[in-house]
């Protein structure tokens, strides 16, 4: 059985996704979303889409969310998609060795975990969520599994509202994120007086579609 099979299998009342490719991130999300108590929460919603994404590009032997051991990401499934964690095709979840060479995760999570707008648990694995899809190429929405950029921009204002509010040109968030590292390390990375007269402008500004 297929691990999207395998999380509605125990869940008949639950909606069935239409068949999609056993590796699909788009399915995995959909099998996850279908044992949400609340699918269209935001959180719930983020977390879906990049466990999926996640365990699509690695497959769910791998730990998912960088940060999060084996009993926080069973603790994490079951909250928000209840009965996910018992359809684990593996015993024991091992850790992505991109995990362990991103150097720069750490400091992803300590600097939303730092501007949480409230102390609580959606807070901070939403900011677990959001260092894992930094590792990937696209843009940060896309990364996510989100159904648009607006959606992300929703959750960071809501919940990271002193990071989110800093962005007031509406630079590219990943590009956003990690120019607030740089900061915080005081390193400067951009040659260029300002971002209006950047060679790279479109980089950072550009339309993400």
């Amino acid at each position: 059985m297929q691990l999207a099979e395998a999380l509605i299998a125990d869940h008949p009342g639950a909606h069935v996704p239409p068949p999609l490719p056993p590796a699909s991130a788009a399915g995995l999300r959909d099998a996850l979303l279908a044992l949400a108590p609340r699918p269209a929460y935001g959180v719930s919603l983020a977390l879906a889409g990049v466990v999926a994404a996640s365990w699509a590009r690695r497959g769910p032997q791998y730990l998912p969310l960088y940060g999060l051991d084996e009993a926080a990401t069973c603790q994490l499934l079951d909250t928000h998609f209840p009965g996910a964690s018992t359809a684990l095709l593996h015993s024991s979840l091992q850790e992505p060795l991109e995990f362990s060479e991103a150097l720069e995760l750490d400091d992803l999570v300590t600097l939303l975990v730092d501007h949480r707008t409230i102390a609580d648990e959606d807070s901070r694995a939403l900011a677990h969520a959001i260092a894992t899809a930094c590792l990937s190429s696209d843009h940060l929405w896309q990364d996510m599994n989100l159904p648009a950029r607006s959606v992300l921009s929703d959750l960071l204002h809501g919940f990271f509202t002193s990071l989110a509010v800093r962005n007031r040109q509406d630079m590219k968030w990943k590009k956003f994120l990690y120019l607030q590292l740089c900061e915080r390390a005081e390193i400067r990375v951009c040659k260029s007086p300002s971002c209006g007269v950047c060679t790279d402008y479109t980089l950072c500004f550009g339309p993400e579609v």
